[in-house]
């Protein structure tokens, strides 16, 4: 019997040699060569790039492969390639999708296919329905056979980000970078823009090797210890980081601390309405801070919340004019580049911010805590047994859960996981504090997010989240 492919928010992962396997790669780019005979124009063809993990280049020729025998003519990165260059290319060439070989932030034995739409971005959830459906039935499409063409989406990709951020100014403005590509696939990219432009770096993980010996290629701490240390040591204005695959960015301040990706959404968002006063609508995902609001609020922005995973706000992009929309994990994207996550671009905006303002990063988020007031956030996850998740999940959702360690609970939100309001003191001015639920629909995980209004108040209440979980308490 075959095995269970079960796709998540963005595509299908699984553990490389376990369920990441050939054939299971067949079988998922036979669901999408049936999805785009189908549903798109198959003679536009499909591009497919792939990351810097053990087996993706090969996975990627397995995937060009099996959709070129069912006629669709394919064009294969020569090179591994960020994931929003895959898109870049989808939308620029009108092709009628892309496929992105990685398993993005995930451990090194973790592999994945994700799916990219006509339009350059995140698969909606009604294709990615399609191509479920496709799986289930066991699709596996034959036509004239296609051509497969090795090309460059690097070069075109670089240039597009380039001409949306300010190189010039961040280039004559003399601030000092550490570049971390986590071993991952924007390895060489960035270092290669600032290198052409004389901006000054400092190049770390940039060498290939799939085992991302010591971390995993997700920019936040513990993983990023090593950038918060070269910045220090080498006296950068601040570190910049993109996950295995280039779509998410991660920074550090020049003091070394860690700037989650919420203050880089709240920075990139202040300075797009303040200084470049930029047109359009703020959308972000239920597990991202409430700061946002506050900014957008201030300026006269309409403000969307979605459920989480970033294919959300790249449908909403679809509908509407979204100046910046964000996720959690530090995927941020802009309808007037692609409804798409960009680590790469947010890296150069971020040091086009800091040129802008003639501040290193640090001042930059000092300055967000004064005028908006403190917000401050964590995210614990619970490797829990099945059991207990559903249990934990069960207990939140019931009406008498009045309390949450010695907070009362205000009010309950349930668009993605189940969200408390807490009576937490907020300091005057600072974040109304809450605590998320949210149980993983692929494995046996809950993640407990937290806001707060002061780092030792973020700390109690994921010790009181967890607490809840385990015990009951």
């Amino acid at each position: 019997m075959a095995q269970e492919i079960k796709f998540g928010t963005d595509g299908w992962r699984g553990i490389i040699a376990d369920d990441f396997t050939f054939d299971n790669v067949r079988r998922v780019a036979g669901a999408i060569a049936a999805y785009v005979l189908k549903h798109e124009d198959p003679l536009r063809g499909v591009v497919v790039g792939y990351d810097a993990r053990f087996a993706s280049p090969r996975a990627a020729q397995v995937v060009a492969e099996v959709i070129a025998a069912a006629g669709v003519p394919m064009k294969l990165a020569n090179d591994y390639t960020p994931t929003p260059a895959v898109s870049y290319a989808v939308k620029q060439q009108g092709a009628a999708g892309g496929v992105m070989v990685t398993s993005s932030h995930n451990p090194w034995n973790w592999n994945g296919v994700k799916y990219k739409g006509k339009f350059g971005g995140s698969a909606t959830p009604a294709i990615m329905k399609k191509i479920e459906e496709e799986l289930a039935a066991g699709a596996m499409p034959k036509g004239e056979k296609a051509e497969i063409e090795e090309v460059d989406l690097k070069k075109p990709y670089i240039a597009a980000v380039c001409a949306f951020a300010d190189m010039d100014l961040i280039a004559r403005t003399k601030f000092k970078f550490t570049v971390d590509a986590m071993y991952g696939s924007g390895r060489g990219v960035l270092t290669g823009i600032f290198a052409d432009r004389g901006v000054q770096y400092v190049a770390i993980r940039q060498e290939l090797n799939p085992l991302f010996p010591g971390i995993n290629p997700e920019p936040i701490e513990p993983h990023i210890a090593m950038l918060q240390e070269t910045v220090v040591r080498e006296k950068c204005d601040a570190g910049l980081a993109t996950d295995g695959d280039a779509d998410r960015i991660g920074a550090v301040a020049e003091d070394g601390s860690f700037v989650d990706s919420h203050k880089i959404f709240c920075v990139l968002l202040r300075w797009l309405l303040e200084r470049k006063k930029w047109t359009g609508e703020v959308a972000r995902a239920f597990n991202t801070t409430r700061m946002i609001d506050r900014i957008a609020a201030k300026h006269g922005r309409k403000l969307h919340e979605t459920s989480i995973g970033f294919k959300y706000i790249a449908d909403l992009m679809m509908d509407r004019e979204i100046l910046i929309g964000g996720e959690e994990s530090g995927g941020i994207g802009y309808s007037r580049f692609l409804p798409e996550r960009d680590g790469v671009l947010n890296c150069l905006l971020l040091a086009n911010v800091m040129a802008d303002e003639g501040k290193p990063l640090g001042q930059l988020v000092a300055d967000l805590q004064r005028d908006f007031g403190p917000h401050y956030y964590g995210r614990r996850d619970l490797h829990i047994p099945e059991d207990v998740k559903l249990q934990a999940i069960q207990r939140a959702r019931a009406e008498n859960t009045q309390t949450l360690g010695r907070y009362r609970v205000l009010k309950k939100e349930h668009m993605d996981g189940v969200k408390f309001f807490v009576d937490a003191p907020t300091d005057g001015n600072g974040a109304e504090a809450w605590v998320l639920f949210r149980a993983s629909g692929t494995e046996p995980l809950l993640r407990l997010y937290v806001e707060a209004s002061s780092p030792e108040l973020v700390k109690e209440l994921l010790e009181a989240g967890e607490n809840f979980v385990r015990t009951g308490g």
